[in-house]
């Protein structure tokens, strides 16, 4: 099948990538020249493992090709996927003006039936809004459809998540687009991959109610840490106690400063203002984000106090700038707004993260030192902050790393070590929700 993938960013590169993987054609464009020709060189814009190798092997076989040219491609393909951004704007909605310029486009360009999939994350209606545009737009009459598909990949590990994901979500207006949508995914159904085939409104929809639940999760263990640290409890065990209970699951009740990137903030801000325009006051969406918001005060309480309540004049080794370990996103990551928050203090800042530094480092700081590894940003130090559980930061020669600090402070933000441990070895330890 031949399909063309609008937007090269990571749902779109993934996507693409993945589908090629899956046999088929696949033509990624993008407008901005400088993103199509370093992908044509080799590299990829993001970080994400295992991704090259499928970009590399797709595009060697002939299935996976780059291209600024969007009439051509949309001309040659049944399948068009739209995976351009929807930022936040200034009202909290997500901005759809790059969606609607690519429906825009698509209308242009419509000479033959051709089936339009939103990969994109977008509010509930957003499929009619792109047929009304279409249908204003035509050249000539054609038929076409429209159809949401919407993406569950986590980054850091979105290969496999595409490949073998727990569910694929077709959201279709006509028999047409559900049979091209399965034979798109037919090698899926080979794995016995769940697939649920509902309307194109209730498909936007399950994205949006998915990431707000996830969102949801995060928030409540949090506000279980603070009330662990009140009456003497311990967070973790408090997590598995209610993990084990199959109606509520481990996955995402992991303490730490807060969830980040570049879903949960943007998704829950924007299924709360699109529920208000239809009158729906999400009260719960509402309160996961003023936990989350309130996360990040939390947090710098705790780094004050581990620095007897002083940190101007002070310096901070700060591991991990990255959302989440595995990618390169600083997207309202946790870790930067902890930096930000020390910088504004008057704290100095020795940073260190192993893939997202160089990214960090092109937004100038002052006040903030870029180290070569973890022991380099402890030198001189008055205190470690762990804000990203990067897997190497879970295994540091904590000898090694005393030595180097001016205090023996650790602040555990992601509960990555044992406390009795470093206790025993003299580290003065705050972690979240912990004893």
């Amino acid at each position: 099948m031949n399909i063309t993938v609008v937007g090269t960013g990571y749902v779109g590169l993934v996507s693409g990538a993945c589908f090629a993987e899956l046999g088929n054609h696949v033509t990624c464009v993008d407008k901005i020249r400088e993103k199509i020709d370093t992908l044509r060189a080799g590299k990829l814009p993001i970080y994400e493992p295992g991704l090259d190798d499928v970009v590399e092997r797709n595009v060697r076989a002939g299935r996976l090709e780059f291209s600024t040219d969007i009439d051509r491609a949309i001309q040659g393909s049944l399948v068009v996927l739209v995976a351009v951004g929807t930022p936040q704007g200034n009202d909290g909605r997500a901005d759809l003006s790059f969606v609607m310029e690519v429906a825009a486009t698509v209308a242009r360009n419509l000479d033959e039936y051709k089936l339009i999939v939103t990969k994109s994350t977008v509010p509930a209606g957003t499929g009619a809004r792109i047929r009304r545009v279409i249908e204003e737009n035509l050249s000539h009459p054609h038929k076409f459809s429209v159809a949401s598909n919407p993406e569950f990949l986590r980054e850091g590990s979105a290969v496999e998540d595409f490949m073998r994901p727990n569910r694929v979500v077709l959201g279709t207006e006509d028999e047409t687009a559900t049979a091209i949508l399965k034979d798109l995914y037919r090698p899926l159904y080979l794995i016995e991959t769940p697939f649920v085939i509902t309307d194109v409104v209730t498909a936007e929809l399950i994205k949006y109610a998915s990431n707000a639940f996830l969102a949801t999760k995060i928030s409540f263990i949090n506000e279980m840490a603070d009330l662990c640290e009140g009456v003497g409890a311990d967070v973790h065990a408090v997590a598995k106690g209610m993990g084990l209970d199959q109606r509520i699951g481990s996955k995402f009740l992991h303490p730490g400063p807060g969830y980040g990137g570049s879903c949960f903030p943007k998704d829950t801000r924007a299924v709360l203002e699109f529920a208000g325009q239809h009158g729906i006051d999400l009260r719960i969406v509402r309160a996961v984000i003023e936990v989350n918001t309130a996360r990040i005060p939390r947090m710098m309480e705790k780094i004050r106090s581990a620095l007897g309540g002083r940190l101007r004049g002070r310096t901070v080794a700060l591991l991990g700038l990255a959302f989440k370990p595995n990618t390169d996103d600083l997207r309202e990551s946790p870790a930067i707004a902890v930096l930000d928050a020390l910088v504004a203090e008057g704290a100095k800042v020795r940073a260190y993260d192993p893939v997202a530094m160089t990214i960090a480092a092109g937004i100038e700081r002052d006040g903030v030192t870029y180290c070569s590894d973890e022991y380099d940003a402890a030198e001189g130090a008055d205190a470690l902050v762990l804000a990203t559980e990067w897997n190497q930061f879970r295994g540091l020669d904590m000898s090694k790393l005393r030595a180097r600090l001016n205090e023996p402070v650790v602040v555990d933000l992601r509960n990555a070590y044992d406390p009795d441990v470093l206790r025993s070895m003299g580290i003065r330890y705050t972690g979240v929700g912990r004893k």
